[in-house]
């Protein structure tokens, strides 16, 4: 059995990318909350893992950052988007 604690890390690890790419580019919670129409406290519970991202933010995210959702979500660590169709 898996205790809580051990859940919550896996949530807050399994969207790592999102808050690495963030803070790597310099932007606040605040600034990408003011972009994703959100609140800062709600996106800080996205980032935390206390809530799961919508798929249009992670959409959203990786056009504003431009990478692949793959990438945000943690299933490549190849950040260049696919092309576009």
């Amino acid at each position: 059995m898996v205790s809580l604690g051990d859940d919550m890390r896996y949530e807050v690890m399994k969207y790592e990318n999102i808050r690495s790419i963030r803070i790597d580019k310099g932007y606040t919670q605040e600034q990408i909350a003011k972009y994703l129409g959100i609140s800062q406290n709600t996106y800080s519970q996205y980032e935390i893992g206390v809530l799961n991202y919508p798929v249009d933010a992670v959409v959203r995210l990786a056009d504003f950052y431009g990478v692949s959702t793959d990438y945000l979500l943690g299933r490549t660590n190849i950040k260049e988007p696919y092309p576009k169709s």
